[in-house]
């Protein structure tokens, strides 16, 4: 699909936030941006509150919101593009940096800057988790309880990341589960992980769901059951070598229906982002809901 005429004609919205990733990185970026005023504008955000008000501000002035951050970043900038003709890019500045990674979105503004030029994009699904919108990988277990506790460091980066969950591994715990579609129950079980997937990684080429894509109108489900700890190192090199879903202790459940998951574990993430649930979690799909600028090394064309 192309960008209509008039969008070709205005400059493309960078919402930069200066607080993701690797600080001296954003900081260069931000000065690069500031640097290219006849091709673009560039803005700088501090919170969820003040993107969305930028956004709202902006919306009759462009037509491609180039979210300028990590996956958080890319989830407050997408959740006010849903439903509208409006576009989203990316220029990578997080951790893990999952949508990026996923649709070839590179620390590169002339490529991307090319990218908009071309003028080409393409509609993707969404996920609603408890009336939430997921764009990459939401979650409970392992992963949600490392988002909850990373939320806390003042320290950023892969780092840390790895170093926390490490050591929310060596203290991990199963929890129950009971998950239902449609009032036919198809788990009922002790899990270390659930997570539930639009597109197929957290970030960092850790490929949670290999087999996901996010305009197949599918939600994946990849539940990790309780596994020795010694088996840690193999299911981090699963994870990394996109065969996660070969081992005996996970499964892998896909499905265009809404489901249902029952737990008394409250903590959860969304596309990395710590919320808390009520132990009851509704999740469905939303088709072609979301229109993101196509690049060269977009794997779902």
């Amino acid at each position: 699909m192309k960008i209509p005429e008039k969008g070709n004609r205005k400059k493309p919205l960078f919402i930069v936030n200066p607080d993701s990733g690797v600080i001296p990185v954003n900081y260069i970026m931000s000065l690069g941006l500031d640097l290219r005023k006849e091709e673009l504008t560039a803005v700088k955000s501090l919170s969820k509150e003040e993107t969305i008000r930028l956004i709202t501000d902006n919306w009759e002035k462009h037509d491609v919101y180039v979210a300028s951050g990590g996956d958080g970043t890319v989830h407050t900038v997408a959740t006010q593009l849903v439903n509208s003709d409006k576009i989203l890019g990316v220029l990578p500045l997080g951790s893990g940096n999952g949508f990026a990674r996923e649709f070839g979105f590179k620390l590169n503004v002339n490529s991307l800057l090319s990218d908009v030029r071309k003028a080409e994009t393409m509609s993707i699904d969404i996920i609603e988790v408890n009336d939430k919108m997921c764009l990459n990988v939401a979650g409970i277990g392992l992963d949600s309880f490392v988002a909850h506790s990373f939320n806390n460091l003042r320290l950023r980066g892969i780092i840390p990341y790895i170093w926390l969950s490490l050591k929310t591994f060596a203290q991990l715990r199963p929890f129950h589960v009971k998950i239902s579609c449609e009032g036919k129950e198809l788990v009922n079980e002790e899990l270390f992980v659930v997570t539930i997937a639009n597109t197929r990684q957290f970030g960092n080429n850790a490929f949670i769901a290999p087999d996901a894509r996010p305009n197949d109108g599918i939600i994946d489900l990849v539940l990790i059951k309780p596994f020795p700890k010694i088996l840690g190192p193999s299911f981090v090199i699963r994870l990394f070598t996109k065969r996660i879903n070969r081992s005996k202790y996970v499964n892998h459940i896909r499905t265009e229906k809404e489901i249902v998951i029952e737990t008394h574990e409250n903590r959860m993430h969304i596309d990395g982002e710590p919320v808390s649930s009520d132990g009851k979690v509704h999740v469905r799909i939303k088709r072609e809901v979301l229109k993101v600028l196509k690049t060269p090394r977009n794997k779902f064309i």
